[in-house]
């Protein structure tokens, strides 16, 4: 079996998380989402809460933007030192992005792994989508959201996402070009999009 990654993104509620899990599990590789958090807390030298607060936030100055390339200052140049705390946060999770590539097969939710490794081999993009009634009554089910502002904080959630991939990437969240794959989970539920997922690997060879 051929070292590969996937890069797993998904809108809010759609149930991404758990299918990258179950996916995961199923084909015995590693799964990082949460999880990154404290490696990139541990790489950065910023508290792990700090991490956690400041991940799928976006500044508000949008004066320039940042493109992550191989090119870019690395972690250990003095230009990284000097480099805005959103910003250092990004290229510490960034790297640590590129090691667990680099080290083992393994699906990585969310944190814009699909641009992040956008050069790596056996790269494997997938976007999770679902309805909005759907995200909603998932997010009251499993996230303890009230059904008055269900639907509003989704929404609220997907905007913050994709101003964050915007910022860091200059590409648009949850564009077809950005994913070989997208499944709406409304259709598919948890197990057949992890169905189809697999169907492809093994279409592509990779499992």
């Amino acid at each position: 079996m051929s070292k590969f990654v996937i890069a797993l993104s998904r809108e809010y509620g759609s149930g991404g998380r758990d299918i990258g899990k179950q996916l995961a599990e199923e084909l015995d590789i590693g799964s990082y989402d949460k999880s990154i958090i404290k490696l990139t807390a541990e790489k950065s030298g910023l508290a792990p809460g700090y991490v956690e607060e400041s991940e799928e936030k976006v500044a508000n100055n949008f004066l320039y933007n940042v493109q992550y390339s191989s090119s870019y200052p690395s972690i250990d140049s003095i230009v990284y030192y000097e480099t805005p705390t959103n910003d250092k946060m990004f290229i510490a999770q960034s790297a640590v992005i590129r090691e667990l590539a680099d080290k083992e097969s393994c699906v990585i939710i969310g944190r814009c792994a699909d641009y992040v490794l956008r050069n790596a081999e056996n790269l494997v993009r997938v976007f999770i989508r679902a309805d909005i009634t759907e995200r909603a009554k998932r997010a009251v089910e499993l996230y303890g959201l009230t059904e008055k502002n269900a639907e509003a904080t989704v929404r609220k959630t997907d905007k913050s996402r994709a101003n964050y991939y915007k910022y860091y990437t200059n590409r648009a969240w949850g564009a077809p070009e950005n994913a070989d794959i997208m499944i709406n989970s409304t259709f598919t539920g948890v197990d057949g999009a992890v169905a189809i997922i697999k169907t492809m690997l093994k279409e592509k060879g990779l499992v």
